[in-house]
């Protein structure tokens, strides 16, 4: 039977979650749901897969550190580092040519490390069935999450509903969608075959090297010149020289939507993408007026927003509604809750303006 092993995504920036997540520190590696890091959460649930050595984190080199602070235990070979962000398809790719090094056809989950899931048993039984359909495939396996409402924020698959598409409980995916416009995304979810895209996948080691060299042949072309030199003196200098150069695309339009024997394991095990400041009213708990409050916080005639005050400054509110106020040492962010997905917006302001310390 093939290994296991378990990719972790850990490089982006987080930038909707943007006062609290910065730069130097971003969402991964904060602390918003619980008591630990997204990073170490993720972490936590994948060990109950695969051990600790058979787990790897992919992040960028100046967030090696921070990685090793947050998890101890991770031997410092299973963290692999990008020397700048080139989406998601380079960093799959480099890290699917460095797990071969070790087990050349091994299974891999991929996930994202700054995601939410409530109910980890479920998580993991979707995972082992997810494994069964694999091996049956030997193509690609999706985690799909039924919708709960019109989010516009996230990507969706159409899935076929035929009995002689299903594989176990997996169906075949007929195609991705790109996050669509409310009204869109009103008509998914009262489809029956219409999921949420996870951005978690199963696939064998071997299976996505031929998909990055079928649909993606200047990653491949990269990547290979990159191979020869793993595990040797030369792999750091090399990897610095290459993968600036590689094409910044995402797996979703590299190869999801290109690539066919895809199949899809519908889950549910309380799933969020955290994407922005307007999804902690899925996972976080509510006081009686459906405000999510966290710090030195007074509010009257406050309703359905969201406040977080870090370092102990009080914010006092009076009569606001839907309204999103993030106060940390050196920025206080106040958006509507309806513009969360829209921070990026700010982003790019403070850069043309060039306050990039404030990033």
């Amino acid at each position: 039977m093939s290994e296991f092993n378990v990719i972790v995504m850990a490089g982006g920036k987080g930038e909707r979650f943007w006062p609290l997540s910065r730069s130097q520190w971003p969402k991964q590696f904060l602390t918003i749901a619980g008591n630990r890091s997204m990073l170490q959460m993720t972490v936590d649930r994948l060990r109950k897969l695969a051990p600790l050595d058979r787990i790897y984190i992919v992040t960028n080199v100046s967030y090696r550190n921070i990685v090793k602070l947050q998890l101890p235990e991770l031997p410092e070979e299973n963290i692999f580092l990008e020397p700048v962000g080139r989406d998601t398809a380079a960093c799959i790719g480099l890290a699917a040519c460095k797990v071969a090094v070790r087990d050349p056809n091994s299974e891999l989950l991929i996930v994202p490390a700054d995601h939410y899931v409530d109910d980890e048993q479920a998580f993991v039984d979707s995972i082992q069935e997810g494994r069964l359909v694999l091996r049956a495939t030997r193509g690609i396996v999706t985690l799909g999450i039924k919708p709960a409402y019109p989010e516009t924020g996230y990507g969706y698959m159409q899935v076929s509903m035929r009995t002689e598409d299903r594989i176990f409980s997996g169906y075949k995916v007929e195609r991705f969608l790109e996050k669509p416009n409310r009204e869109t995304a009103e008509f998914f979810i009262r489809q029956p075959n219409y999921y949420w895209n996870s951005g978690m996948f199963l696939w064998h080691t071997d299976t996505i090297e031929r998909m990055i060299a079928r649909f993606l042949p200047d990653l491949h072309k990269g990547l290979e010149t990159i191979r020869p030199a793993l595990g040797s003196r030369e792999e750091t200098a090399v990897i610095e020289q290459v993968y600036p150069r590689l094409p910044a695309i995402s797996i979703d339009y590299g190869v999801m939507e290109k690539a066919d024997n895809i199949h899809m394991i519908p889950c549910d095990f309380g799933w969020n993408d955290v994407g922005s400041w307007g999804a902690l009213d899925k996972i976080s708990e509510r006081d009686m007026y459906d405000n999510v409050i966290q710090g030195n916080v007074i509010n009257l005639d406050t309703h359905d927003c969201i406040i977080h005050s870090v370092g102990g400054k009080l914010i006092a509110t009076l009569g606001i509604e839907n309204m999103i106020i993030v106060d940390t040492e050196d920025i206080t962010l106040v958006c509507s809750k309806y513009r969360s997905q829209h921070i990026k917006d700010l982003i790019q302001e403070l850069k043309r303006q060039k306050l990039e310390a404030y990033l």
